[in-house]
């Protein structure tokens, strides 16, 4: 969507960034859900759907999401992959679905990315770490030199581990003027800049004061985050009131040059089409699924 006629967003773009852990579309509304509704981590539930329904409502104004604790399709999840789901019920034209720990039929946990963008590349990584089953999503979005890398993850509990995460992830992206990181991140956005730094990758985050996004019900911890290059311009953000999952949702909105992206596809599309496999590379720190 291209920005205002105001002279300083001139040759600029609006981009609309949210991300959220929506756990596999299970309600929690308090401390007590967690052992009320615990049953449905590996049964399915037709309240579920409706969930899902709702947080798809929440995620169609946005033009790039991140999507944390989704299942792939298992039996709790009907056999249906929440990624695709909530592309098709929100209208988004391209998604993609990472499984980090496969339980087979049980649960098939998983990340993924709604865009409205065309990807050029994408990469899946399995991130280090004391247990295994932490994943991020690297997708390159433009066609010309100066590329926009989107970087989702979920990251560890471990402070020890997310250090190995992060530097990392600071492998990645050191060498790219264009990235977003988003995704539950487990940590306060301090210790997450400041980790960065020391391996020489600046990031940033919205001048103004971090909300906390968990639990969703009363709100004391800034666990999921949206983080960006200096040379992207940040409008606003914001942490919405939408108490569905244990996370409320996060969203950016930022300007970037209107060269890196391609206009995003406008048109309904009643078949979103997963991100093919093919613009998957072979790269030495990357994995593929």
């Amino acid at each position: 969507m291209k920005s205002g006629s105001h002279p300083a967003h001139q040759n600029k773009q609006t981009l609309r960034l949210l991300s959220y852990n929506i756990q596999v579309g299970i309600k929690t509304r308090n401390i007590a859900d967690y052992i009320i509704a615990s049953w449905q981590h590996l049964l399915p539930n037709q309240k579920r759907l409706e969930n899902l329904h709702n947080i798809s409502q929440l995620l169609k104004p946005y033009d790039i999401v991140a999507l944390q604790e989704v299942d792939g399709g298992s039996m709790r999840s009907s056999y249906i992959n929440q990624v695709e789901l909530l592309a098709n019920y929100s209208g988004f034209p391209y998604w993609y679905h990472q499984c980090n720990r496969n339980l087979g039929k049980l649960a098939q946990h998983s990340n993924g990315l709604l865009t409205k963008y065309p990807v050029s590349q994408i990469t899946n990584h399995k991130l280090p770490g004391l247990i295994p089953g932490r994943g991020a999503i690297e997708a390159c979005l433009g066609d010309g030199k100066a590329k926009l890398k989107v970087i989702m993850a979920h990251l560890a509990l471990s402070k020890r581990a997310r250090k190995l995460q992060v530097k990392y992830l600071a492998d990645i992206i050191r060498d790219c003027p264009y990235v977003v990181l988003m995704g539950d991140l487990n940590c306060s956005s301090d210790e997450l800049l400041d980790q960065f730094a020391h391996h020489g990758v600046t990031l940033k985050t919205s001048t103004n004061p971090p909300e906390a996004t968990f639990p969703s019900w009363q709100p004391k911890h800034k666990y999921d985050h949206i983080l960006v290059s200096p040379q992207i311009e940040i409008v606003s953000q914001s942490v919405l009131a939408d108490p569905i999952s244990d996370h409320l949702p996060i969203a950016l909105e930022v300007l970037i040059p209107d060269s890196i992206l391609n206009e995003q596809d406008d048109t309904i599309n009643y078949h979103p089409t997963r991100i093919s496999d093919q613009l998957v590379p072979m790269p030495s720190n990357g994995t593929n699924v």
